[in-house]
């Protein structure tokens, strides 16, 4: 069969989204079509060049031009040194499924890269999408180290099946600290990260080469609530004290500046003085999330971030979506 004549630079976007909608979202070319408001036709076309020129491997490649430009005005505003949007799959709530692949195709990525080399991991459900999605591959010399203390009393939303699957997957050591995220007192965090075993951890954790996060809110549903990590009246004093995004239990303003509250000194994960400096990539995305990822974007503390289209669009134009 001939190939189809290469596009114009117009479609050659078009054609991408297509082949998202199609491989990626899996709807049917009808579906694309309709989505898109192209004719039959037209999404048979584009989607056919997207695959015979290369756009189409095992997941969808190739940068279409809405989400380059956001990309950019993100990077810009935010002063990051990486930033990937992926489009949007019409996804209700949370985008699990567009930053799940995009997060895999990332963490493949620098896996490869490091050779050697300490990943640092947060928690989240995006973050856990990104590592279900994760292809087995080798990486023997790379090293996996939590970023904070994994005890919880929800099992489905515990950190250490992150850290198993990426075991797992990639035949790489995985670090654990077995102990809460958050201590009951200062004390008592003292004496957990005294145990033996635990402190090496953490030290490891401090110094990873990249660190991998998810970005949390200070809304009373958030996923520390929810997963039972931390009570109702915790984050409603985190609120109190002006609280809008988190990154690994550290809370910021709408500002991104760091909130003292009843949690700060019981966090178990590096303090907010030894995350500066270091290379914090974050995957997260969706609308109730716009609030929370503007306020850690502005700490400073991420070098990266990958997000989907709806939230980088709000990102770009100071807004919600």
């Amino acid at each position: 069969m001939a190939k189809v004549q290469v596009r114009r630079d117009g479609d050659d976007g078009l054609a991408v989204r297509a082949a998202w909608l199609h491989y990626a979202a899996g709807m049917t070319q009808a579906e694309v079509a309709q989505r898109l408001g192209l004719s039959s036709a037209k999404a048979h076309r584009l989607i056919a060049w997207a695959y015979q020129n290369g756009v189409v491997r095992v997941s969808v490649s190739g940068p279409v031009a809405e989400c380059v430009t956001l990309e950019t005005a993100i990077s810009e505003r935010f002063g990051l040194g990486y930033c990937e949007v992926v489009p949007d799959l019409h996804e209700d709530g949370l985008p699990l499924r567009a930053l799940g692949l995009a997060g895999a195709d990332f963490l493949q990525r620098e896996i490869e890269a490091l050779g050697s080399g300490v990943v640092g991991v947060g928690h989240g459900r995006t973050l856990a999408a990104a590592v279900a999605s994760l292809p087995r591959l080798e990486a023997p010399d790379v090293r996996f180290v939590s970023l904070m203390g994994g005890l919880t009393r929800n099992y489905a939303a515990n950190p250490h099946d992150v850290m198993y699957r990426l075991a797992e997957k990639t035949s790489a050591a995985a670090y654990v600290m077995p102990i809460p995220f958050f201590a009951n007192t200062v004390g008592d965090r003292a004496v957990l990260l005294d145990q033996r075993g635990v402190g090496e951890v953490f030290e490891l954790a401090v110094r990873s080469d990249l660190m991998v996060v998810g970005i949390g809110t200070a809304k009373p549903d958030t996923q520390l609530v929810s997963t039972r990590m931390i009570l109702p009246e915790e984050i409603e004093d985190v609120r109190a004290s002006g609280g809008v995004g988190e990154l690994l239990g550290h809370f910021f303003d709408a500002d991104g500046q760091p909130v003292e509250t009843l949690l700060t000194a019981r966090t178990i994960s590096p303090e907010v003085t030894h995350l500066r400096g270091r290379r914090i990539v974050a995957l997260a995305g969706g609308p109730n999330k716009v609030e929370g990822v503007r306020s850690v974007l502005r700490s400073g503390l991420l070098t990266g971030l990958v997000t989907d289209e709806r939230t980088a669009r709000a990102l770009a134009n100071e807004t919600t979506p």
